[in-house]
């Protein structure tokens, strides 16, 4: 059950994706890109002004979220500071998805060079995420009461009374909190003790995120023309809806989902063409332009933080590898991931605006080709690239190069098709944005790690079964005005066998795909006396001992570094930093990870070094100083403390678990430590 609750944010996504397809393909068939553009011309320019300074408003009154957090936190930081931190985390969370991990890896960069611990830190992200879901809160309770008519879908479905009662249990969450902040101020959840603001901090809380909120629907609605009964408040209640569901779906910038919720829930009050173009320029007023200011100013700042060094040091490069060197590995990997994803959406949903094509400026042989695949070809990619997406965020370096093989040959579809330079281009773009990043994708796939294994030669043979059984459906599908795999299957023009051997090969594809592109299953070596002596030989420093006891020796995707572990309960714990070539230790401490996931288990490592702690804050662990007695050190309120080792770990959850374990590690020879002469 653990383990399939982990997939189940990525199965939500999938469905709600693939119903906002049909929804669009179902409510908006005859939408073209031609009226799109005209309503985009329509917008009069004071709405772009207007909805300009909204967006300036909004990401302003965000970063009142961390200057409170930090305050939370015991470490009030400079106003200027969190401003800076505020806009790169919430500008790349806003884009990439999964806003607690990626705004969270940019705050734990930022926020550990000014000082603040590991705890003070998390307290902060903490502080942010809960804020950001308080107005929503607020304003979608108000809503249900005031017009819940407005909510798509479910406010024309469901019984007033069942709305209301909805509406009442969003308020009561807020009531509660701000109750428990005021007669309690700290409680046990699950097990763990944590410490609520202020009654008055959280009461600024919910005012805060209100106006946010409220702020943020209003850079969409200035965007709109004016319709006969579409009130700011009965648009809110469509935005809060929208805004939820992509969130829910957990998908970059809620691509798709949100824009459906939008399309469905407007479209009685406003033409289709005209959501549209206003969904378009509120991404890029909300979305593009923040996170491209955001990662230029966040690539600048680990520039200087580095120093010269760094610049002299890629100056000798060639400029490719030089731009891999600039850029921090976990910012480039979920960039790259969001980047291709949104690329996948956006080839798979080209069917629903197309133009008739136009191939009289290409080779007339190509022409044929392109025009025989039509939006199916193109399709198809578009899902590749989808799974592609879910390979590079687990950094397999397979994913890397069949991500830039579909990029192209999306492109070169794309390229034959009337009014599609700008699908071309975007393309182009995202795989320049990830060629350089090769370095980071070291993992090997199932398919690659070993010899070919009877699980792996059948899927191999479903894969191209399926392959030939869509090849063969083109005789039937080839005339559909959208032939995209999707509008195949939901089309009542094809026969029902045809749609669902179409369906069919589709989906046992794509699984296929991940099946052989998933990282391989992680084997370990026993602990004994040829485990110990390997460890030591692998060590770059003579005179380092191994641990006494261990479970086991875990080897990197190369074979070239070693880390042992022991199980402690619920987590897996690693004994000091992987040992061995320093191109294969980071994906030693990946497969630590991947072990712990196969056994149900938290990843964490003991007496871990400074140098590696940027991949461990990758994979999501807290730092926490070890002082020479080999257990974590008191939470200060100044600095951060110096420390030559740290335990690294899901502080939040397994700290407590860890440290009854701790002294009795720490009274034989700890990993790393010099043996004496």
């Amino acid at each position: 059950m653990k383990s399939w609750a982990r997939h189940l944010p990525a199965v939500l996504g999938v469905a709600l994706l693939i119903g906002a397809i049909y929804v669009v393909q179902r409510e908006f068939r005859h939408l073209r890109l031609q009226d799109i553009g005209e309503a985009l011309e329509a917008i009069p320019v004071h709405s772009l002004v207007f909805s300009f300074v909204w967006t300036i408003l909004s990401y302003f009154i965000l970063t009142f979220y961390d200057r409170l957090g930090t305050i939370y936190a015991g470490h009030k930081v400079s106003y200027g500071r969190v401003a800076f931190a505020s806009f790169c985390a919430f500008s790349l969370s806003h884009n990439l998805g999964f806003a607690a991990v990626s705004g969270a890896a940019v705050r734990y960069r930022l926020y550990a060079h000014w000082g603040l611990t590991p705890l003070q830190i998390g307290k902060t992200v903490a502080f942010c995420s809960l804020t950001f879901g308080l107005g929503g809160m607020v304003l979608g309770g108000a809503i249900l009461f005031v017009e819940p008519r407005s909510i798509p879908f479910f406010g024309q479905h469901l019984p007033k009374i069942a709305l209301y009662g909805a509406g009442a249990l969003l308020w009561a969450i807020v009531l509660g909190y701000v109750t428990l902040s005021r007669v309690f101020g700290r409680m046990k959840v699950f097990g763990h003790d944590i410490e609520l603001p202020g009654w008055r901090m959280a009461i600024v809380q919910v005012l805060l995120a209100t106006v946010d909120v409220a702020v943020t629907a209003t850079i969409f609605y200035a965007l709109l023309p004016h319709a006969p009964g579409l009130t700011w408040l009965i648009f809110l209640g469509v935005y809060v809806a929208s805004y939820t569901a992509g969130l829910a779906a957990n998908l970059p910038g809620g691509i798709g989902v949100f824009d459906t919720a939008m399309l469905f829930g407007l479209e009685p009050y406003i033409s289709a063409p005209h959501i549209v173009g206003a969904i378009v320029v509120f991404r890029l007023y909300y979305y593009v332009i923040p996170l491209f200011l955001a990662g230029s100013l966040f690539a600048g700042n680990e520039i200087l933080l580095r120093g010269g060094g760094l610049l002299r040091h890629v100056g000798r490069l060639p400029p490719v590898q030089a731009i891999g060197r600039w850029s921090e590995p976990d910012f480039a990997v979920t960039a790259a991931t969001g980047a291709v994803g949104l690329c996948g959406v956006l080839m798979l949903c080209l069917g629903v605006l197309a133009p008739q094509a136009d191939f009289s400026w290409i080779d007339p042989d190509y022409g044929a080709l392109a025009s025989q695949a039509g939006q199916f070809v193109p399709s198809l990619i578009g899902a590749g690239l989808v799974v592609m997406a879910i390979g590079l965020s687990h950094r397999v370096n397979l994913a890397w190069g069949l991500t830039i093989l579909l990029l192209v040959m999306g492109a070169a579809f794309a390229a034959t098709q009337d009014n599609r330079l700008w699908v071309v281009g975007v393309l182009v773009l995202t795989t320049l944005l990830l060629a350089p990043f090769r370095a980071c994708f070291y993992r090997h796939a199932h398919l690659m790690t070993g010899p070919l294994q009877p699980g792996s030669v059948l899927t191999l043979a479903v894969l191209a079964v399926c392959l030939l059984s869509l090849a063969a459906s083109r005789s039937q599908t080839h005339l559909l005005h959208n032939n995209a795999f999707w509008a195949v299957v939901i089309s009542r023009e094809l026969p029902n066998s045809v749609r669902l051997a179409v369906g069919i090969a589709v989906f046992l594809g794509l699984i296929a795909i991940w099946l052989l592109l998933r990282p391989g299953r992680v084997h370990y070596l026993p602990w004994d006396s040829n485990a110990r002596q390997l460890l030591l030989g692998l060590s770059a420093r003579p005179g380092l001992s191994a641990p006494n006891e261990a479970d086991g020796l875990l080897m990197g995707e190369s074979a070239r570094a070693a880390i042992p572990f022991r199980r402690c309960g619920p987590v897996l714990l690693g004994l000091g930093d992987p040992a061995g070539d320093e191109t294969d230790r980071v994906s030693a401490i990946w497969r630590l990870r991947d072990l712990a996931q196969q056994e149900g288990l938290d990843a964490a490592v003991w007496c871990a070094g400074p140098e590696l702690l940027k991949v461990y804050g990758d994979l999501g662990l807290t730092a926490l100083p070890l002082g020479p007695d080999g257990l974590p050190m008191p939470e200060s309120e100044g600095d951060t403390p110096a420390a030559d080792q740290y335990l690294v770990c899901v502080a939040e959850r397994d700290l407590d678990r860890l440290l009854p374990v701790l002294p009795k590690l720490a009274q034989g020879l700890r990993p790393g430590v010099r043996v004496p002469a």
